[in-house]
């Protein structure tokens, strides 16, 4: 069998070997005499299962004893609702708005927000732009007093990403909530400057339909009195995310992932990796006259790169041609056309010189 390249970006590829563990423990989970889709969430196998996930999630990021890790159903759409319904408590909360996701996140907020009581209101936006970059130094009109303040910190559609959150954000006691979907375990994180960090598993932890949460103890127990049991942060921390069945399987892909993390030697190795992968798709997208990045090169995204055909006539060809040399899933958003490169840790440095080759050979051969 030949793989092929996959630069989905969700759900997105896994590593192989990963892959690979699974099938193998897919009949008989060491022993157990069954799979892990098979196992009571409660019994001491599946028990051993999400312990060993978090603790190397803990380790991975290395998150302060203060925080709770969650590992919840859904993905992070649904908390886009979960998170007001949380934390708002009727007061205010802040959105940063920079491509498609955050904008998403605060039309949500707005609609529960005007449903439970409490103001959302966006702080800065790059809209007007066409989501090319962050929003410059100065012009964040935060509220010092607000429950949180929401961003997400790297947009899979537009391409951009925060690499420095201090340079973005302003010295504020205001806790930061942050949509890590598409780059959580690309690189290290102080997990201490934010108050909630959520992902979507789908892009660089596992399968769809498990959410992860990080949240700080302090955050816990402010719900909406209205908010169902199974929505509410602190009912879940307190029932150790069992308080009904999880997404088991999920979980348990995404521990093997965390452990093949921890073997390629953590986040600061896997960083390096992704730099350099990303590095070489933008030095050739740089000096091409046939494609074109629109995104502003302090921002760029080592994970999520869109592209345009400078020629949009020969999208098709390409699209078409990349996938008979096995390179697929390169269709850019329909909100801003063109082509989309995702490669989260799993996707290999020589995918990325796969398509690099692709792509200069196509442009030779239509240019």
């Amino acid at each position: 069998m030949s793989r092929v390249y996959n630069f989905s970006p969700g759900p997105a590829a896994l590593p192989e070997p990963v892959l690979r563990q699974a099938a193998e423990e897919m009949l008989d989970w060491r022993g157990a005499g069954c799979g892990v889709m098979e196992m009571s969430h409660r019994g001491k196998e599946f028990g051993a299962i999400v312990e060993q996930a978090e603790s190397d999630l803990r380790a991975l990021l290395a998150i302060p004893a203060n925080y709770r890790v969650l590992f919840l159903q859904g993905g992070a759409t649904q908390q886009f609702a979960q998170i007001p319904m949380n934390l708002l408590a009727g007061g205010s909360a802040d959105y940063v708005v920079t491509g498609a996701w955050s904008a998403k996140a605060d039309r949500e907020a707005q609609r529960i927000a005007a449903a439970i009581g409490g103001r959302v209101r966006v702080a800065a936006s790059t809209e007007a732009g066409g989501f090319r970059g962050l929003p410059p130094p100065g012009v964040m009109d935060a509220d010092p007093t607000a429950s949180y303040l929401h961003l997400c910190t790297n947009e899979t559609v537009h391409g951009v990403e925060v690499h420095d959150l201090a340079g973005l954000l302003p010295a504020s006691p205001v806790p930061v909530v942050a949509d890590m979907s598409s780059h959580i375990l690309s690189r290290p994180v102080d997990v201490a400057r934010y108050g909630m960090i959520y992902a979507g598993a789908q892009k660089n932890i596992g399968p769809s339909g498990l959410v992860v949460v990080v949240i700080r103890d302090d955050l816990l127990g402010r719900a909406w009195a209205g908010t169902p049991s199974v929505l509410d942060y602190k009912a879940m921390a307190d029932n150790g995310s069992m308080l009904n069945t999880p997404p088991t399987y999920a979980i348990y892909v995404a521990g093997l992932v965390f452990q093949w993390l921890k073997a390629q030697g953590g986040l600061a190795a896997i960083e390096a990796i992704n730099i350099e992968k990303a590095r070489l798709l933008y030095d050739f997208l740089d000096a091409s006259d046939f494609y074109d990045n629109f995104v502003e090169a302090s921002c760029r995204s080592r994970m999520n790169i869109p592209f345009l055909l400078r020629d949009e006539r020969l999208n098709d060809a390409f699209l078409a041609e990349a996938r008979e040399a096995g390179l697929v899933q390169l269709k850019g958003h329909k909100s801003v056309g063109g082509m989309r490169a995702s490669i989260y840790n799993a996707m290999p440095l020589e995918g990325v010189q796969a398509l690099v080759a692709f792509m200069r050979d196509f442009a030779a051969r239509h240019g």
